[in-house]
């Protein structure tokens, strides 16, 4: 029964012993990861990252597009330059402006410029329809665009490993229920043995065949075994937790599962799983799109090198009250190229390549690491499959050996020592085999995961 802590890594934490209750809902392992799927609060973070990959990626292509801006100006100035520019924009200029007019055979002609130089306040309003066009930027809006469609992709591969690692850690939660279960019941078998162990002992005791210590050993092994029973329950809630919590439901809501499943065993020898994972694990395509987009980030610093080209389109309209008395328009077009920066621009490309480079570094490693983890689940999962095997035989000889021994003590031929050994490794032989099972389910599992086919949208694993 030591062997009853191999489920641990499944549990969260240990529970009290309680009884299922009778309207617990049953789920089957499909409807655990559908609902994991549709509420697991790590795949709501990894839906918003798509998310805002999307939307930058529709900000980035915005900025291909003219941009029209509308304004209303209101302003009241007693500035000179101000106030005369303001009535030149509303046409309204008269020789009055100037000052007051003198006669004389020239015609007239301001006598002073005191009105021009202390103007009265003058209201404008200006009303503005703006066209910014932009005509040539180096590439950078390009590069920009790159840059967010890469990350997309690197945000939809997260997300689809996310995924992949969902189901998994819901299969073992499911098959971590079975095995809980599947330790009671040997917890069962082991408590009705060691009370008939008692049983025997007290009897024998009685005929004078074995000495009080052979029953207080077998009542102290009782005890024993009652405490891996409590242990096997709680180990039962706990993966039952674990799975509401990968469901995104409350622990307080009953919860029950269905047929425990075993995926099938993937085909294929190492060297072609590992070059089946190199092409469709979602990871290594999300470091490859992130690559690519540190890529398109050295092509943005590098536009910071050539020219740039805009054309600017406006039409204004100036009134000393809300109107469109005075209209005028401008059209510009705007050349310009840095000359010099102090290297500002250089720094950035080399920064923008040492980050591509660092994240190439990254992509080399995830490979090298990927390739080991299908090599190692491959091998664990044959194993595994092995195990099966062995465990089933070991567990006929561990039961023909407690019988044997058992029968032996019955006619005072045998210790007490040798019957609690027996029965201990025919308890291991049953607990080797659980946790055999066991490992079948997730090493399979794993394997796909590892090549990146582990596919939460099949209805089989």
């Amino acid at each position: 029964m030591d062997q009853l802590n191999l489920w641990r890594p499944l549990a969260l934490a240990a529970l009290l012993t309680v009884a299922l209750p009778a309207s617990a809902e049953q789920l089957e392992y499909r409807q655990c990861l559908d609902r994991a799927l549709a509420q697991n609060p790590d795949l709501a973070v990894s839906r918003a990252q798509i998310e805002q990959a999307e939307a930058a990626a529709r900000q980035a292509q915005g900025n291909r597009l003219p941009r029209l801006n509308l304004s209303l100006t209101a302003s009241r100035s007693n500035d000179p330059l101000n106030a005369f520019g303001m009535k030149l924009g509303q046409s309204n200029v008269t020789f009055g402006d100037f000052g007051p007019p003198a006669g004389g055979p020239f015609g007239s002609y301001p006598a002073n410029l005191n009105t021009l130089n202390n103007p009265d306040a003058v209201n404008n309003f200006n009303s503005r329809i703006e066209l910014l066009v932009p005509v040539y930027n180096g590439g950078m809006v390009q590069s920009y665009v790159d840059t967010a469609k890469a990350y997309v992709r690197a945000a939809q591969s997260g997300d689809r490993m996310a995924r992949q690692q969902l189901a998994k850690h819901v299969l073992m939660a499911y098959q971590g229920v079975h095995t809980a279960r599947a330790y009671i019941k040997l917890a069962d078998e082991a408590k009705a043995a060691a009370e008939e162990f008692v049983r025997i002992s007290e009897k024998l005791h009685r005929q004078g065949m074995v000495v009080k210590s052979d029953v207080l050993t077998a009542q102290a092994n009782l005890q024993d075994v009652k405490i891996k029973g409590i242990e096997a329950r709680n180990a039962e809630a706990a993966a039952l937790n674990q799975l509401a919590l990968l469901m995104g439901q409350s622990l307080d809501a009953p919860l029950d599962v269905g047929a425990p499943v075993e995926p099938a065993m993937l085909p294929g020898n190492p060297a072609d799983l590992r070059a089946q994972a190199a092409n469709d694990h979602a990871g290594l395509k999300a470091l490859r799109s992130q690559v690519e987009a540190a890529g398109a980030q050295v092509n943005v610093a590098r536009a910071g090198k050539k020219p740039q080209f805009n054309v600017m389109l406006r039409q204004d309209w100036n009134d000393d009250t809300l109107g469109f008395d005075a209209s005028s328009y401008t059209v510009a077009g705007v050349l310009s190229w840095s000359a010099f920066d102090g290297g500002t621009t250089n720094a950035a490309i080399d920064r923008a390549q040492a980050q591509r480079n660092e994240l190439l570094a990254k992509l080399r490693q995830a490979e090298e690491g990927i390739g080991y983890q299908v090599t190692d689940a491959h091998r664990k999962a044959q194993e595994a499959e092995e195990k099966i095997a062995a465990r089933q035989a070991g567990l006929e000889q561990a039961r023909e050996a407690q019988r044997l021994v058992k029968r032996r003590y019955e006619n005072g031929m045998a210790t007490l020592i040798e019957l609690l050994g027996a029965q201990a490794q025919l308890d291991k032989a049953n607990a080797d085999l659980v946790a055999a099972r066991y490992e079948l389910a997730v090493n399979r599992a794993e394997l796909k995961r590892a090549v990146g086919v582990l596919d939460p949208a099949a209805e089989n694993l």
